[in-house]
């Protein structure tokens, strides 16, 4: 009897973080204004595996072996010198560990989405305004489950962790899109490609090589798509720049046409 092959879907799994905040508190300030939802999707587990790797070699080499206490990469930590991060303060070790971080994002194998809102169009539009946080995720889930699909696979999510009611409200907000669909797509469009009702969250501090990129290119993916609108009028973090460039050619597209808008930079 002729054995017959089961043909397995590639798996994939989104990481997400976000750079500003889900209030309306002080949004005529720019830094206050604009929320960013940023999601990393890496097929799993080989692609994961070689980044998440690399990303570890790179923090054996700056920081050495700490098996009981791993140094986890988090933006504000790194740039106030926090912990760990105050061996930064050594020029050379400075520029290995900038550098180093360039070339694991430049050789990693990942596709990514940045959703922006603008909370104060947002809240002179509607009397009883979306979540912004929650806005932006259902735009995210519509992409990753439409290019997973336009690619015949499936995926699931994980998001970093926050209070406990921020997380029982984002839990539900996820569930609502699984269930229920978005305003652009029905709930076939994302049953088809999601394999959990259920979004996973993990703490900044679990050491998620996933939500660690997640957190290092959410703010400077932001502030570049800002530039991109004219919503600001420079960039004044130098190695920000470095690190959209890094991850520039990262970016989900129209695969037909190339086109970024809309696919992989998102305005709300």
């Amino acid at each position: 009897m002729s054995e017959t092959r089961v043909l397995q879907k590639p798996r994939y799994r989104l990481y997400i973080d976000e750079s500003g905040d889900h209030t309306y508190n002080l949004i005529e300030e720019a830094s206050h204004r604009y929320l960013a939802l940023l999601g990393v999707w890496f097929q799993q587990p080989d692609d994961y595996i070689e980044f998440s790797d690399a990303l570890e070699q790179l923090k054996r080499a700056i920081f050495g072996a700490r098996p009981d206490k791993p140094v986890v990469l988090v933006r504000s930590r790194i740039i106030n010198r926090k912990g760990p991060f105050g061996i930064l303060c050594n020029p050379e070790v400075h520029r290995r560990f900038n550098s180093g971080l360039l070339e694991v994002i430049r050789q990693a194998r990942f596709r990514m989405v940045c959703v922006i809102v603008d909370k104060q169009a947002h809240l002179d539009k509607y009397t009883s305004p979306f979540h912004p946080y929650h806005y932006c995720l259902a735009a995210i889930l519509d992409r990753y489950c439409g290019w997973l699909n336009y690619k015949n696979a499936i995926g699931d999510v994980v998001a970093e962790s926050r209070a406990r009611e921020e997380d029982l409200q984002l839990k539900q907000a996820y569930q609502r899109v699984y269930e229920s669909g978005t305003l652009m797509f029905n709930h076939e469009h994302h049953q088809r490609a999601l394999t959990s009702k259920d979004i996973k969250l993990r703490s900044k501090i679990a050491n998620i090589a996933g939500i660690q990129l997640a957190d290092i290119l959410a703010h400077p993916v932001k502030q570049a798509f800002l530039l991109e609108k004219g919503k600001i009028t420079n960039l004044r973090e130098t190695f920000g720049g470095q690190i959209y460039e890094a991850a520039v050619s990262k970016f989900n597209v129209n695969t037909r046409t190339g086109q970024v808008e809309g696919y992989g930079k998102v305005w709300l």
